[in-house]
């Protein structure tokens, strides 16, 4: 069981003004999944942990990435001492090319395959500065400014090259695991538990532990286990296997390899990403294909279909991914066959489902066999299940706080209360959403009333920040009710429609069918005109959103629909 015996002198008051005070603060990460980033800040001393993306949802149409907001540090980015990169997966590196610079350029700590897929991403922006690194290995102890130092630790994920830290403070040791899960044999036993066993020996002042997975009972599936199902696959398909994953998930595409060398089958790889990341993993020696194993996507007629495997990226339903366009036709090379079988070999990431559905009922009219995590152990996540969590929580035994990072807040409650089940005291347990900050003391912990900005930051092409949530609402509006153009030529001394008022309809009505409704606008229009002195000269914006207004009220009430209305005064 937890020991209580270090948790005794704590307090959640105000801190003193003698006393030192870290400060702790999330912009992102802790009420979704992705937009991982956070921030320890002492004095003038400033750490940045992770820079992720989020992916879009169905309230951002439109948005290729949601970013951190980061307006809080970048008057201080004089004090960002470093940044932390935990791994190289997209929601926690993929928004530095978009920061980087407002952020001042500090210098990343991370290890070599994170680095290596940072500079292949920062290759796409040319104009931004040119990231410095020092690259970090498990048990490396650097001195990141006069009161922050870190030591470094391996830790299990989907992809290789995860780092944990122990940042040392003036108020004491800080642990992170990042995304991590305890691995775990075939038969369900713990491995490469190392790290964790250190920690017991350790006074840490508060675990900040990954809570992805929190809520799900039972321990992780061990990674033999997925990869033992996916050979069974493999040897009994009489036709080519496709199989669909993350691009960063590189230790599943190491052992697919490996399998397909054993069963004498070739490898072709769809998607940029794909193939960029697995280059980037040979390149450093995380993948070694034996000479000929490895064919381009041009190359798989030219064998038989029972030995190809196809790797590809859009097991999430994206619409240009790899997976995606073979299903719908649109790849150049390949065409679903019904003697494939297709395997997705990835979780639904939240958000997803309709996506994936779609994909999944289009690829099963084509094929006769697919596969699916939810029937079949074919993909084992990166995060901790409740009972890999137990077993880290009873291994930070000298720990005074926990407080769950990543994931949504029931995820993160699910943790706090499976710490409380083990005696960690349930006010030394903390649940805090983006953007409020902790002040942290050698024997407290407060979550104070300050919040920092955290709002989301949208990239939509080449503009960062430009679209607001007002952009947002038009988009969704149009998406939901359609829209309304009323275009009125007027007379611009009196105001006395020249010609009759053309309407135009998008999303909302087919007008040869809706003649009575089209009748009642324009009347509208022409009574609203009427009582309006144009020979005292008003403000166009003011008539315009009298128009859009009293027509709107006009539809909603005939039609109880509210489409966008856009209205237009041509003045002659």
């Amino acid at each position: 069981m937890f020991k209580k015996t270090s948790v005794k002198r704590v307090n959640h008051k105000k801190p003193s003004t003698q006393e030192p005070v870290v400060r702790f603060c999330p912009l992102g990460g802790f009420e979704e999944i992705g937009r991982n980033c956070s921030f320890y800040e002492y004095k003038n001393e400033i750490i940045v942990v992770d820079l992720g993306i989020q992916f879009p949802e169905e309230e951002t149409p439109g948005i290729d990435y949601i970013i951190p907001n980061v307006s809080y540090l970048e008057p201080k980015k004089k004090n960002i001492k470093g940044i932390i990169l935990t791994h190289g997966h997209y929601d926690h590196i993929y928004a530095l090319p978009y920061l980087i610079e407002k952020l001042g350029n500090p210098i990343i700590y991370t290890a070599p395959l994170t680095k290596a897929i940072v500079e292949k991403r920062m290759e796409e922006f040319p104009n931004m500065p040119k990231p410095r690194f020092q690259v970090v290995k498990e048990g490396d102890k650097l001195t990141l400014s006069e009161n922050f130092q870190a030591e470094f630790f391996d830790i299990g994920h989907t992809i290789p090259d995860g780092i944990g830290f122990v940042l040392t403070t003036p108020v004491g040791k800080m642990v992170s695991f990042g995304d991590f899960r305890v691995e775990r044999d075939k038969h369900g036993n713990p491995i490469h538990t190392k790290s964790f066993e250190k920690l017991n020996r350790t006074e840490i002042h508060t675990a900040f532990i990954d809570s992805t997975s929190a809520d799900i009972e039972g321990a992780s599936i061990s990674e033999d286990t997925v990869k033992d199902n996916i050979e069974d696959l493999l040897k009994k398909a009489e036709g080519r296997v496709i199989i669909a994953t993350f691009a960063s998930l590189l230790t599943r595409i190491a052992a697919i390899f490996e399998i397909a060398d054993r069963l004498g089958k070739k490898v072709a790889l769809n998607g940029r990403s794909m193939k960029n990341n697995v280059q980037i993993a040979k390149t450093l020696g995380y993948i070694k294909n034996p000479k000929g194993l490895e064919i381009s996507m041009d190359e798989v007629s030219k064998f038989k279909d029972d030995k190809v495997i196809i790797l590809t990226t859009g097991g999430q339903g994206e619409p240009n991914a790899g997976l995606t366009r073979i299903a719908n036709g649109e790849h150049k090379s390949v065409r679903l066959k019904p003697t494939d079988s297709v395997i997705f070999s990835s979780s639904v990431v939240p958000g997803n489902e309709r996506s994936v559905q779609i994909l999944q009922d289009n690829i099963s009219r084509q094929v006769d066999e697919i596969y699916n995590y939810e029937f079949l152990d074919i993909h084992a996540g990166g995060h901790s299940h409740k009972e890999d969590i137990k077993l880290v929580i009873k291994m930070l035994a000298k720990t005074k706080f926990i407080l769950p990072i990543h994931g949504y807040y029931y995820k993160r409650k699910s943790l706090a209360k499976t710490a409380i089940s083990l005696g960690v005291p349930k006010n030394n347990t903390f649940l805090i959403d983006n953007g409020q900050v902790c002040e942290l003391t050698k024997n407290g912990f407060r979550v104070t009333s300050e919040k920092v900005p955290a709002n989301y930051v949208m990239v939509d092409g080449l503009g960062v920040g430009d679209v607001e949530e007002v952009v947002l609402r038009d988009r969704i509006m149009l998406s939901e009710e359609g829209m309304v153009v009323v275009i009125a030529t007027i007379d611009r001394k009196t105001g006395k429609i020249i010609k009759n008022p053309d309407i135009i309809s998008r999303g909302f009505i087919y007008l040869k069918e809706n003649k009575t409704l089209l009748d009642d606008i324009r009347t509208k229009l022409r009574n609203i005109l009427t009582r309006i002195p144009f020979n005292q000269k008003p403000d166009p914006d003011y008539i315009k959103g009298l128009l859009r207004d009293q027509i709107g009220q006009l539809i909603y009430i005939k039609t109880k629909r509210r489409p966008m209305i856009l209205p237009v005064l041509i003045e002659i």
